[in-house]
């Protein structure tokens, strides 16, 4: 079992104008973004670096004469561009650092076409997002829709914010919610807690209760891939971490030239079927992964994950559950239970997907 702390990461660093309370708000603030967004691709020796008038800030100028002010994050990949550390330009005052950027990006570095993200905001416009001329964007608003076609507005619907300590939300608020959006990327996060999964025997002999859930993450502005983690877990507390969890599935996918028809082909086919699926199909793989016993216990960890991981499995579900692995359901736990230990996200999400994936071996 693991303790999943995305959902909490994001409720307690997430400013209020972040924060929605549904899925309809949500796209609605997102499809005002898009409406004000461009995307254009420039020669790097386009773009120019100047100073505010102020010498406290800087401004993106194109080849129309047009300027940006760019996001903190657009800054960042701009520096990258020119190859400066970001952090070290913004120490310096705004007329030297806006020098540096532009020697990179017009002299020290090779031409090279950027891909640009410009929004029209009330303070005039802004650059999102500098990325390589074949990034290929999921727009935040695409997803939202996916999300909203298929399990509703994320308040009322069987899939929804969760609630604390499996207790439903009288309201959901931008206290409690689980819904986040900003300029550079957006996190979901809907449970279904009504339609539990029984359990027999899944701890200490007693039957537990399982609840689905799913996180969904994307960025338009080349901060993060788009992923769809989805899981089984105990409960969510007020903090809004997910305990008890059991990885499921991950679908990752990069924001290459063919991401828009992955997303198409891949992502969300694969919502519509989690909406879909009923909590007894499950159930019914939980309890065939409960009852189907391992004859070579060593054999079947060995050939899955090596020798010398398997005995770390094996020893973790014995220190957790107090008895030896004996069936695909206890191979599940100790290796989601090991996971735990691994201290690199991109690592330890890849092996409790390799966990999650023993449970299809029963399903197949």
């Amino acid at each position: 079992m693991s303790t999943l702390m995305q959902a909490s990461r994001q409720w307690s660093t997430r400013p209020p104008e972040e924060r929605f309370t549904s899925l309809p708000a949500m796209r609605a603030k997102l499809e005002q973004l898009r409406a004000n967004s461009r995307a254009a691709v420039f020669s790097s020796r386009q773009l120019g670096v100047i100073p505010t008038d102020d010498n406290a800030g800087i401004l993106i100028e194109g080849p129309s004469g047009h300027t940006a002010a760019p996001t903190n994050w657009a800054f960042g990949q701009l520096a990258t561009l020119s190859g400066a550390p970001a952090a070290y330009l913004r120490s310096l005052p705004a007329p030297l650092a806006a020098d540096c950027l532009n020697y990179g990006l017009k002299v020290e570095r090779d031409a090279t076409d950027t891909g640009v993200l410009l929004t029209r905001g009330t303070e005039g416009l802004e650059l999102r997002a500098a990325t390589g001329p074949r990034y290929g964007r999921i727009w935040n608003v695409d997803v939202v829709r996916a999300l909203e076609e298929r399990f509703g507005d994320g308040v009322t619907g069987d899939f929804r914010v969760p609630g604390e300590w499996g207790r439903t939300l009288e309201k959901v608020t931008t206290a409690n919610t689980t819904l986040f959006a900003g300029d550079r990327d957006m996190f979901v996060f809907l449970a279904d807690e009504v339609n539990r999964i029984e359990l027999p025997g899944r701890r200490d002999g007693q039957t537990g209760q399982l609840a689905r859930g799913f996180f969904v993450t994307n960025s338009e502005t080349g901060a993060s891939a788009l992923k769809i983690k989805t899981f089984l877990f105990d409960y969510v507390c007020a903090n809004r971490i997910v305990w008890g969890a059991h990885e499921l599935e991950e679908i990752s996918i990069r924001h290459t030239a063919s991401a828009p028809d992955r997303f198409l082909e891949e992502a969300a086919p694969a919502l519509l079927e989690y909406s879909r699926a009923s909590a007894s199909n499950v159930s019914n793989v939980l309890r065939s992964a409960q009852a189907s016993k391992l004859e070579k216990v060593d054999a079947f960890l060995s050939s899955r994950f090596g020798p010398r991981i398997a005995e770390r499995v094996k020893a973790v579900h014995m220190t957790e559950e107090g008895r030896p692995i004996e069936t695909v359901w206890d191979a599940v736990t100790g290796a989601t239970a090991y996971a735990r230990s691994i201290p690199w996200t991109a690592e330890r999400v890849e092996f409790e997907t390799l966990a999650g994936d023993l449970l299809d071996e029963v399903a197949a």
